[in-house]
């Protein structure tokens, strides 16, 4: 693995607590099967994926989270409508589907998803774009899928941290993929996931870190006693009012740490209108020159996604 790769310090034996409240075992194993069953019931529907209506898609993630045991609360502003860049802290394997509750989007997934049995075919039907992480010379071409998907009106979601961490801390966002954004002159939609126990106090049980086993992630999210999967949308990042991806970045991590300030309102239904639109995404005009994609870097230093 490349040094330049972006990683987490948390770890299992570190981060995640002994000491969450567990719910009877043959109810977590009920769950498990429930989670299993709308899995198996979205991979027999994927050959007409494209003809379900989103709402529909909404449903069915908000049905995979609520089945294994974790309560769903939105909030926050209407996500826009057209091409838009979806950015989230990262987490736990929840939140692909919590993302997909607010708007169904095509995924940047690693590469070696696509090698793992049955899940990565599944992921590559489903959209996704992949990225090499250890290849740092792919990454333009990456990113001008990502533009090219945007410009076509999809949204596209990302977890710029470029690793998942455990939820009491968060890792800098990447730059990299929101030249994307600039390219396609398309707005960035923040989310904040956060997790907690009915009572508010943050939760690590969803948490998927380091050497952690997805099965053994899986069965702690089951088997867990009143967890709470809070989906913040801040106010969108519109096209034209960053000219360069560092400062997109930013404004983009401070709106998911809560660090920007705006006034929202419900998010019901998810997505339907929006102040953007695809055509008012083109209209916009964008300047003649931008830094570079990666900077140069002198003979043999490693360059580094920042």
């Amino acid at each position: 693995m490349s040094a330049w790769l972006p990683s987490a310090p948390c770890t299992p034996g570190t981060c995640l607590e002994r000491t969450e409240p567990v719910t009877a075992a043959p109810r977590a194993v009920g769950r498990l099967l429930a989670v299993t069953a709308l899995l198996l019931a979205g991979i027999a529907l994927l050959p007409v994926g494209r003809l379900i209506p989103a709402g529909v898609v909404r449903w069915w993630c908000r049905a995979v989270v609520r089945a294994s045991g974790v309560r769903v609360r939105v909030s926050g502003a209407a996500v826009p409508t057209g091409g838009v860049l979806l950015v989230a802290n990262h987490i736990s394997w929840l939140d692909i589907p919590l993302l997909a509750a607010v708007r169904p989007a095509r995924m940047l997934a690693k590469s070696e998803i696509r090698r793992w049995p049955a899940a990565g075919w599944l992921t590559a039907r489903s959209g996704a774009l992949f990225i090499e992480r250890d290849r740092l010379r792919a990454l333009p071409d990456t990113v001008a899928r990502i533009a090219d998907a945007l410009r076509e009106g999809a949204a596209v979601a990302v977890f710029p941290e470029g690793s998942t961490w455990c939820g009491r801390a968060q890792g800098r966002f990447r730059r990299a993929v929101f030249q994307a954004a600039l390219d396609a002159g398309v707005p960035v939609q923040p989310v904040r996931l956060r997790y907690r126990v009915r009572g508010g106090e943050a939760s690590t049980a969803p948490a998927f870190i380091g050497d952690d086993s997805l099965l053994a992630s899986v069965w702690r999210v089951v088997s867990a006693r009143g967890l709470v999967a809070e989906v913040g949308v801040p106010e969108p990042v519109a096209p034209g009012c960053r000219t360069d991806r560092r400062t997109l970045a930013a404004a983009a991590q401070a709106r998911v740490r809560g660090e920007h300030t705006a006034q929202t309102h419900p998010v019901e239904p998810y997505g339907e209108r929006g102040p953007f639109s695809s055509q008012a995404a083109r209209d916009v005009v964008r300047p003649r020159r931008r830094p570079p994609l990666l900077a140069p870097q002198p003979p043999g230093v490693s360059a580094r996604l920042r």
